[in-house]
């Protein structure tokens, strides 16, 4: 009561910071008869004047009103949009490092511009997010003329782009890019040997479209890198064809968790099949440790056959097993399940088995994007996760006001008892929307429900547009259409599409159209008549009462409902929106709906009556709320675990520029020695010991193995005086004059380039064996529970033990690398060079054609285009076919560079 009577005094939180824009906004306003005078290049020349004072350490806040009073009439010179009050107000909101939370319709896209240009100013450069490549490079080829008007460069970065293409891209002032590309592109970076492949520049500000799509929906799994690792078809088809025999005594299910596991009865069951299919030796258990890859494909199997379903998790697609978006209803091309399961479920549907995956480099969104050293977002609908924005990333969540009033009616659930009712009351509210030409879009949840919608539609003679995963490519077309009088459309999942449905339907579409059935026929007359008509149709439209959004079901998640809802009264326009649902629905049947199956029977309801109440809404908001709850603690939980492997890939990744930044690395190479030398000495020489409990031998032994020089170390060790100290000092000048004569014997400037690419394979080999080893207690630690330790708490101890393991393992690997290493004939100096190139062209083709898992998207670009043709008889993997350069002459591959910076490098 108090805090309701204390809001209508002070207005709620959001209230107090829209208020406090409107001075700015003010501002800008005033500014604008000033920029309006100025000629094309009189805003560039703003741009330069407004960039000097942001280098020269004036405040961007001080920089806002001219900023974005130049970008504004940038925007309505170059695209014919003056911003609304509302978009300047977003805008401040996403330059402050917040998320505003604008509705469908309101103009994202332009509001984007603002803080980009803005931030631009210091030369640093800026990233927009976007959910998809369509969408980066509509919006970098759009919003691309505001930002040229304004004398800035705009890059876009999708998958398979050239890698100079892609390093201009990333150099440009805004680049556009999708989440995927941009974690994979950080990923890829840090696997590079030299300075001047790396694309990425920095993390300065990164504005997230989407926003909610992309650091929660998609934040509960990694970005992986990988690369094939040993072939094991036969395995998945043996084990495919014991699964289908299981019945549901031998499994539990939990839908709640989505999780299922082995009853007593089941175990027994598959140690008799596991026998005799030859997979389980006669003497051996499913409980023993030996059986562990075994019991772990035999559990992937069930989840493959039990979780999964075609047509709403994944399609079959060419003979390959395509991932479905839960959260977009889009096909995820290139993605791959971890762990086994892809494999399982290509072999559940007969597909072409493709090699498991071994980790050379992952990283979760959450820890990408918090390397920025300023974030901000925009979405429809952030609110209901406002919590986890502000606890993970440190963003706030503001809503802005729409430009105009929100005119949609949202009517209460509509419950039926069963499906059979539910779809006979779609029906019945669909044929009447049409008959009085209101567009209709309905909302499925998977592809399967939207072709059995469609069937319906068929049989009862109701013209309409299916949009999911199978008609991917044709969905700019049937958006622009879904606006058209009596239109009806079915998608599956709305969210995250980035395209507004108009009322009349779409003109430039429909220009378009007109003229490539016609290429003769007069633009401008063409445009004049479908501009009319569409005139014509909206006023149809508005009067039949705007887009009509049905919904078949609740999503769990409550921000995917209203993302739905909020495709229809877009900028003031009517509407109207409607879930109808039934007691056998998931979300129904999986939360309590037996419960309220009796409640409905007590009432006494008749067949085909639905109950409309917002008690109704109320119970199923609390459903959502609880598998939000659980999504968010999923989050949490990985990002708990990764930011443990967090600070570990910070420490190997800033090792690796480092070392690709220095020119001389012989100092690092010295340190590990020295620190490898004094390990030993002290390991067998122990301080405060007795000379007749000294190991010389083994000592001696392990300077030869590690260091490479046969000294006297046990004679030394029999002088007077000596101790670990002296011993230490001795060792120390031996290796280094040993390592002199090799620097000498080899030239300073390849034993340099030596020295950094053993470095760096190194530490790359390491931390990949780093990643599979805390991959494996990330799988187990978890048992620890039963033994009441935190399992957390045992993974960041175990973890960081590991962790001293690689650095102790790599100080002794590069000195033992090192230390062998000698000056070689001809012959086998090019048998190196190829060992070694193919090791490093294995390395670059996983960065290249990264397999992306879980989560990723698509591979990552092509090598650029070579701009000379490669020598006569070039073959890329055979050494002998590249004639005899000198290390200064051009590659014979045709790159340009030269032979010691191409094929001729040693690493």
């Amino acid at each position: 009561m108090l805090g309701r009577i204390a809001k209508k005094v002070f207005g709620s939180p959001n209230d107090r910071k829209v208020k406090a824009t409107r001075p700015l906004i003010e501002k800008i306003n005033a500014l604008e008869p000033e920029f309006q005078a100025l000629s094309d290049q009189g805003l560039k020349d703003k741009t330069e004047a407004l960039a000097k004072r942001a280098m020269s350490g004036e405040s961007l806040d001080a920089l806002l009103p001219e900023a974005f009073a130049n970008c504004r009439e940038a925007a309505r010179r170059a695209l014919g949009l003056r911003a609304f009050d509302v978009q300047l107000m977003g805008g401040i909101f996403l330059h402050q490092g917040n998320i505003s939370e604008m509705k469908t319709g309101e103009g994202k896209t332009l509001v984007a511009t603002f803080p980009a240009y803005l931030n631009a100013l210091t030369g640093k450069g800026v990233h927009i997010v976007t959910v998809n490549d369509y969408l980066a490079r509509r919006d970098a080829e759009w919003m691309g003329k505001v930002y040229g008007a304004l004398g800035l460069t705009t890059g876009v970065v999708v998958p398979q782009q050239p890698e100079d293409e892609k390093r201009a891209a990333y150099k440009a002032d805004v680049t556009y890019a999708t989440n995927n590309e941009l974690g994979f592109d950080y990923l890829r970076d840090n696997m590079k040997s030299e300075l001047n492949q790396m694309t990425q520049r920095g993390h300065n500000f990164a504005i997230v479209d989407e926003v909610d799509s992309i650091l929660i929906d998609e934040a509960r799994t990694p970005l992986i890198i990988s690369g094939p690792s040993q072939d094991r078809s036969e395995l998945y088809v043996k084990i495919d064809k014991i699964i289908p025999e299981l019945t549901p005594e031998h499994y539990e299910l939990d839908e709640k968790t989505r999780n299922v596991t082995y009853t007593d009865e089941g175990n027994e069951f598959l140690e008799r099949r596991l026998r005799a299919a030859g997979l389980l030796p006669e003497e051996q258990s499913l409980y023993d440790p030996e059986s562990t890859t075994v019991v772990h494909h035999v559990n992937q199997g069930l989840r493959a056959h039990v979780l999964f379903q075609k047509d709403k998790d994944y399609i079959v697609r060419d003979g390959q097993v395509v991932l479905i978006d839960e959260f977009t209803g889009r096909m995820m091309v290139g993605r791959r399940l971890s762990d086994g399961l892809h494999q399982a479920i290509e072999a559940k549907e007969g597909c072409a088995i493709q090699p498991e995956n071994v980790t050379l480099a992952s990283v979760t969104f959450q820890n990408y994007f918090r390397l920025y050293d300023k974030l901000a977002g925009m979405t429809g609908t952030a609110s209901t996760e406002a919590e986890e924005f502000q606890s993970i990333y440190g963003l706030g969540v503001v809503e802005v006001p729409t430009n105009k009033p929100i005119a949609r009616q949202d009517e209460d659930d509509q419950v039926y008892r069963t499906t059979t009712e539910k779809y006979d009351g779609i029906l019945k509210a669909i044929r009447e929307a049409h008959a009085k030409g209101q567009p209709i879009l309905v909302g499925t949840t998977s592809i399967e429900k939207s072709e059995a919608l469609s069937q319906l539609l068929q049989k009862a003679e109701i013209p309409h547009n299916v949009l999911n995963a199978r008609q991917h490519e044709q969905e700019a077309q049937i958006i622009a259409e879904a606006g058209k009088p009596g239109a009806v459309t079915i998608a599956t999942n709305m969210a995250g599409r980035g395209t507004d449905i108009q009322l009349g339907g779409n003109v430039e579409m429909k220009v378009l159209e007109a003229l490539a059935a016609d290429p003769e026929a007069d633009p401008d007359a063409v445009r004049k008549r479908i501009e009319a008509e569409h005139e014509e149709d909206k006023k149809n439209v508005l009067a039949a009462g705007g887009l009509y959004v049905l919904a078949t079901e609740r999503h769990e998640s409550r921000r995917i409902d209203n993302q739905l809802r909020g495709r229809s009264g877009r900028q003031g326009d009517p509407g109207r929106s409607s879930f109808f649902l039934s007691l056998e629905d998931d979300l129904m049947r999986i939360f309590g709906s037996e419960r309220l199956d009796k409640v409905l029977s007590g009432l006494g309801m008749k067949e085909g009556e639905a109950i409309v109440h917002p008690w109704v809404n109320k119970s199923l908001e609390r459903a959502q709320g609880k598998v939000e709850a659980r999504n968010f603690d999923i989050r949490k939980q990985l990002l708990k675990f990764d930011d443990v492997m967090n600070d570990q890939r910070k420490v190997i990744f800033a090792q690796r520029r480092e070392i690709m930044e220095a020119e001389d690395v012989s100092e690092i190479a010295r340190d590990m020695r020295y620190q490898l030398i004094e390990d030993l000495v002290i390991e067998h020489m122990p301080p405060n010991s007795y000379a007749d409990q000294w190991e010389t031998e083994a000592l001696y032994a392990d300077v030869i193995k590690h260091l490479g020089i046969d000294v006297p170390v046990i004679t030394k060790a029999q002088e007077d005086g000596v101790d670990e100290e002296v011993m230490r000092e001795w060792l120390e000048a031996e290796s280094d004059k040993f390592m002199e004569e090799k620097a000498t014997a080899f030239g300073p400037e390849t034993m340099r380039n030596i020295e950094k690419q053993v470095l760096l394979q190194t530490i790359d080999q390491k931390w990949r064996d780093h990643l599979l080893t805390l991959e494996h207690l990330r799988s187990v630690v978890g048992f620890r529970g039963y033994a009441q330790r935190d399992p957390l708490n045992e993974y960041k101890t175990e973890a960081f033990q590991l962790f001293e393991s690689l650095l102790d393992g790599l100080r002794a690997e590069v000195t033992e690398k090192l230390a062998q290493i000698r000056p070689m004939t001809e012959e086998e100096q090019q048998a190196m060079m190829q060992r070694l190139l193919a090791q490093q062209r294995q390395m670059q083709q996983a960065a290249k054609q990264a397999t992306p898992e879980p989560v990723g998207a698509g591979a990552a670009g092509a090598a650029a285009a070579a701009p000379e043709a490669a020598a006569a008889g070039f073959v890329e993997d055979d050494p002998t076919t590249w004639g005899n350069p000198g290390r200064n002459d051009p590659c014979p591959c045709g790159s340009g560079r030269k032979f010691k910076h191409c094929h001729g490098r040693l690493a």
